[in-house]
């Protein structure tokens, strides 16, 4: 079976001042502090988080 693809999320910009419906996208990437970072599984719906917030996040993909 192969590896399931992940991409590392770094939270780059602050929330403060955005919708709520930005921060709270934030905390279900497990995101809620600068310069703090996630691997996640690579899936539809964590790509469609991540543009969401893409102003506020750097994305690498993870090995």
């Amino acid at each position: 079976m192969a590896a399931k693809k992940t991409v590392k999320v770094t939270q780059t910009g602050s929330p403060i001042g955005r919708p709520k419906d930005q921060r709270d996208t934030l905390k279900g990437l497990g995101l809620n502090k600068i310069s703090r970072s996630r691997v996640l599984e690579d899936t539809p719906s964590v790509r469609g988080m991540i543009n969401k917030v893409a102003h506020l996040v750097r994305v690498d993909e993870a090995v």
